[in-house]
């Protein structure tokens, strides 16, 4: 039996923001911060020992939260919608969004690149020829908001199992593509589902997490305001995020040497393309994260207010952090190799907290026009 718009059951809406999902994403981006602070102006080579694990290694999280949260954020703030008269207009919405992520992706490239690297090469990367290193997820997230929106109504409308069939789908198709040599266009499965030479965000690969956090997302609307149904959604999260970093430690084990196994998930082994230690790691502790933020709510999100304001504006603070490292820091001050390790994790806190005070005052400004 075919079901019309009518007779599909609506989906609750958001009442304004949830704080918890901002905390989510400022912690994702703050470990970012401090992860690109230490590879901007240190080198990874150059990172201690006792930097790499445990510091070092516990950034592996901000990727696959970061991720998570925004397909978490898509759920909460469009899917509702996709059975509303109005979807076309917010469908668009999504769509300019993306193209303004792209630019900002093309433009923080060259401020990236342009301290080391020729003319031509930069040209390379802007006709993606090539791909930078930090700047490379921006990319992912313009490309991502191209497609996602197409899928949104087909999502709200599915029924559980054919969600987590399409999950499995993805994931099984990612093994299957990854084994093949497209021809040799490396940079087409990098954009796909990675490539070990490229360090780019490939879209099946990582549209799992996307899709997990629509259901998360979905999740939360349906039990956030209700205390015990959320408590029941935190201890799943929890559950299932140290079950899998306790499969990523069981493996660690059974490989005989489990201080290079992290120090493995530290340098970034797994990554690209995603490998099952480094995912479970990973993911398992995002996982972790978003639920202490949910278990959190709103008075975490306003003892961590900095983290918070981040998270409401990911876009400004990933162009303020690079824009800070790489223009101004390693091009203009020739800071690279200057700064000891410690100091590069203050500059990162520092990056942190700049970047939500420009947030506020750029807000002030254009509340006071």
């Amino acid at each position: 039996m075919q079901l019309t718009w009518s007779q599909i059951p609506q989906l609750p809406k958001a009442e304004g923001r949830i704080q918890a999902i901002d905390l989510a994403r400022g912690l994702a981006i703050g470990l970012m911060i401090m992860s690109h602070a230490v590879s901007g102006l240190v080198g990874i080579r150059n990172v201690p020992d006792w930097g790499m694990v445990p510091i070092h290694f516990l950034t592996k999280f901000s990727s696959s939260l970061f991720i998570l949260v925004f397909g978490i954020a898509l759920a909460v703030a469009f899917l509702s919608h996709t059975q509303s008269d109005d979807w076309p207009k917010r469908r668009l919405k999504l769509w300019l969004r993306g193209v303004e992520v792209w630019f900002w992706y093309k433009a923080l490239l060259v401020i990236e690149m342009l301290p080391f690297y020729p003319p031509g090469d930069i040209v390379d990367a802007l006709l993606y020829g090539r791909f930078a290193i930090w700047t490379e997820i921006l990319g992912f997230y313009a490309i991502a908001l191209l497609w996602v929106p197409l899928i949104l109504p087909l999502w709200a409308r599915a029924p559980l199992w054919s969600r987590l069939g399409t999950i499995g789908v993805f994931i099984a198709l990612t093994v299957w593509l990854q084994s093949l040599t497209f021809g040799g266009n490396d940079i087409l499965k990098a954009l796909l589902v990675d490539h070990e030479d490229h360090y780019a965000w490939g879209q099946i690969s990582r549209a799992p997490l996307i899709l997990v956090g629509l259901l998360i997302g979905e999740s939360l609307l349906r039990c956030y305001f209700e205390p015990a149904a959320r408590r029941r959604l935190v201890l799943t999260l929890l559950g299932l995020g140290a079950l899998m970093v306790g499969g990523f430690y069981a493996l660690a084990l059974a490989s005989g040497d489990v201080h290079a196994a992290m120090l493995a998930v530290a340098n970034n082994v797994g990554k690209h393309p995603p490998g099952l230690e480094f995912m479970l790691f990973s993911l398992g502790g995002a996982l972790v994260l978003l639920a202490l933020a949910l278990a959190g709510g709103a008075r975490a999100a306003k003892v961590l207010m900095p983290l918070t304001v981040i998270g409401t504006d990911a876009l400004k603070t990933f162009i303020f952090h690079i824009v800070m490292i790489f223009l101004v820091l390693r091009f203009l001050l020739q800071g690279e190799g200057l700064y000891s390790y410690p100091q590069a994790l203050g500059i990162g806190g520092l990056l942190i907290i700049g970047a939500a005070a420009w947030i506020w005052v750029t807000r002030w400004m254009a509340a006071h026009r």
